[in-house]
């Protein structure tokens, strides 16, 4: 075993730690300025909302401690909050990883100690017994290093096939705890059933005589004809269309030729996320030939993953590609309309990799927020499982099988014992943003409104 299990415990000394507000500071300096308070003030919010906005500080972290040297595909910000639900291209509700946008290759425990981590930040945010918050931890590797060590017995198709069925999903939950907790859940889970273009239709877009026009809720929700003033109606369809017809040409014959039945209404620039804020992202609004036959379309900014400088040799001409083709592999089924774009942003004036995907296709998460310990327990058995079912697609599959079959039982606890350990540095560096936004070297801003 190249590297012992007891190694995969250790977190970086202070001294070797880079500066985490240096690191975040860095990020904003290629950010929409007006959006960098908003993004500050949501990752200042909790240690658990500062965790999911520091992707890159715990990257850094993670290039400073000993690693396996098994390289494979990560997800790359595999914290609980990024697993969920969505419709896949037959239509069937499931539960996998949904977020790729920093997507690279890297030691594969990278991603186990991300969302081992996460369990811990999560579950101390819920005020658990510290053996509860452990545990929750310790399951989550747990379920990964059985997962990855069965798939080795599977075929690569096995593999390939494989996927977690959301209503399975709200079944456990809903037979394994009887509790409010448990309902909420339950709720949020078959909410996101009903999450689609016709719903976004509803919650974004007022009419008049003219059509569907999209709200502006600033700076959250910002038409495109706000952000320029200068361009006129016909300049910026024009300039959204060409685009989009680029992004035609990257999806397959026969979903282009679907898209092709859709027209650009209208765009505006939205906020989401915590890491994200700041980030150029649009949404666009089409319409079919009836007039019940809305599709939204999300824009968004694909930047140099946070891996990639501790990562060596792997090099990449456009970002989104590299979200698309991390996304299709990790994911056991994805957004047909997936596909990118390289568009000259509006904002800076500077080329830009966009990825294209759907808004809203069934898209939902659990309520972290209100999960009891069992329950939290159990979705991070959940999303360890899921988590092995992406690494399972990949080349390196045999070789971390093996290393997890020869490392036993003491690979769960050493990942628990680093996530434990992570979570304070986690809150000491989230105290020192707090700080800083209140002596002014940070600045936040709360403007949070619905949209």
């Amino acid at each position: 075993m190249a590297l012992s299990v007891d190694q995969l415990a250790a977190v970086p000394e202070s001294v070797q730690r880079a500066d985490p507000l240096a690191i975040l500071s860095d990020q904003d300096r290629t950010r929409l300025a007006d959006l960098v308070p908003v993004r500050h003030e949501r990752m200042s919010a909790t240690a658990f909302t500062f965790y999911r906005g520091a992707a890159a500080v715990m990257a850094s972290d993670l290039a400073a401690t000993p690693d396996s040297g098994i390289v494979t595909q990560l997800c790359g910000d595999a914290h609980l909050s990024n697993f969920g639900l969505f419709r896949s291209p037959e239509r069937a509700m499931v539960f996998d990883l949904n977020d790729f946008d920093e997507t690279h290759p890297g030691p594969f425990e990278w991603d186990v100690k991300r969302l081992a981590a996460s369990m811990v930040v999560a579950s101390q945010a819920n005020g658990f017994e510290e053996k509860a918050v452990r545990d929750a931890a310790r399951h989550s590797a747990k379920s990964y290093r059985k997962a990855m060590v069965a798939a080795a017995e599977k075929t690569a198709l096995e593999c390939w096939y494989a996927r977690v069925d959301a209503d399975e999903v709200v079944a456990e939950i809903g037979d394994r705890f009887d509790t409010a907790s448990s309902a909420a859940t339950q709720k949020n889970l078959e909410k996101a059933k009903h999450r689609d273009s016709a719903q976004a239709l509803e919650k974004l877009c007022y009419f008049d005589l003219a059509g569907a026009h999209i709200k502006s809720d600033p700076p959250l929700l910002v038409p495109a004809g706000e952000i320029m003033p200068d361009m006129g109606r016909d300049q910026l369809t024009a300039a959204f269309t060409a685009g989009f017809e680029r992004y035609r040409g990257t999806l397959q014959n026969h979903v282009a030729t679907l898209f092709g039945q859709y027209r650009f209404i209208e765009a505006a620039r939205k906020v989401v996320g915590v890491g994200s804020v700041g980030t150029r992202c649009w949404i666009a609004l089409f319409g079919g030939d009836h007039v019940g036959d809305p599709l939204f379309l999300q824009m968004k900014e694909a930047t140099t993953s946070v891996l990639a400088q501790y990562v060596p040799g792997y090099e990449y001409e456009n970002q989104a590609v590299r979200v698309i083709d991390g996304q299709r592999l990790l994911q056991a089924s994805s957004d047909i309309l997936l596909g990118w774009v390289q568009q000259l942003a509006f904002e800076g004036q500077q080329n830009t990799d966009f990825y294209v995907r759907q808004l809203r296709d069934g898209k939902g998460s659990v309520v972290v927020e209100a999960l009891a310990p069992e329950g939290m327990k159990y979705y991070g058995r959940l999303c360890g499982d899921v988590l092995a079912q992406a690494h399972a697609r990949t080349g390196a599959r045999a070789e971390i099988a093996a290393y997890l079959a020869d490392a036993g039982k003491p690979f769960d606890n050493a990942i628990a014992d680093f996530a434990v350990e992570y979570s304070r540095l986690n809150d000491g560096d989230h105290a020192r943003l707090v700080e800083a936004i209140a002596d002014g070297s940070m600045s936040a801003d709360a403007l949070e409104k619905s949209s």
